[in-house]
């Protein structure tokens, strides 16, 4: 939104949101007072870049503490407002999250991802690539249960110093 909004702007202008990116992504209880007066001061000068905060900061208060109790209403109501907000990003970021609705519900119901097993999986093919060459799939199968399996070896391999 910010590069969309530096482009549209004249270059006096444009020059205001110069070095603001990362006032404008950091959490609000953690600028240093600079930043906050800067953001302050660009929020009160650029309408739609004060939209986009305020939408991108209720959102992550929903996703962040959302219980689940609240769960189904929440994303709603900042659906509604992203949608009328005009602002073809959020517009089509609400459009996204309508489609994957069902999985975001069940994320903030359960405050569960798949991340720890893209994890595992990650493993396994950095594994299976250091096994390129072996002749079967056994060795191949072996070599993932010997790292993965929680095998304890004693006496321990040799490691470098």
């Amino acid at each position: 939104m910010r590069r969309s909004e530096q482009r549209r702007l004249d270059p006096a202008d444009a020059k205001a949101l110069k070095g603001t990116r990362y006032a404008l992504l950091k959490h609000p209880e953690r600028l240093k007072p600079g930043e906050a007066r800067r953001l302050e001061t660009l929020r009160r000068e650029n309408r739609a870049l004060d939209r986009a905060y305020e939408l991108k900061e209720y959102l992550a208060t929903i996703l962040g503490q959302a219980t689940p109790g609240d769960a189904p209403e929440l994303p709603e109501e900042w659906l509604e407002w992203a949608a009328r907000s005009r602002l073809a990003p959020f517009v089509k970021l609400g459009r996204t999250i309508r489609k994957h609705a069902e999985g975001i519900l069940a994320y903030l119901d359960t405050r569960m991802t798949n991340g720890p097993v893209e994890g595992i999986n990650n493993k396994l093919r950095v594994i299976a690539r250091r096994a390129y060459g072996f002749h079967s799939a056994g060795a191949l199968i072996s070599m993932l249960f010997l790292c993965c399996g929680g095998i304890e070896l004693a006496p321990p391999l040799p490691t470098r110093i």
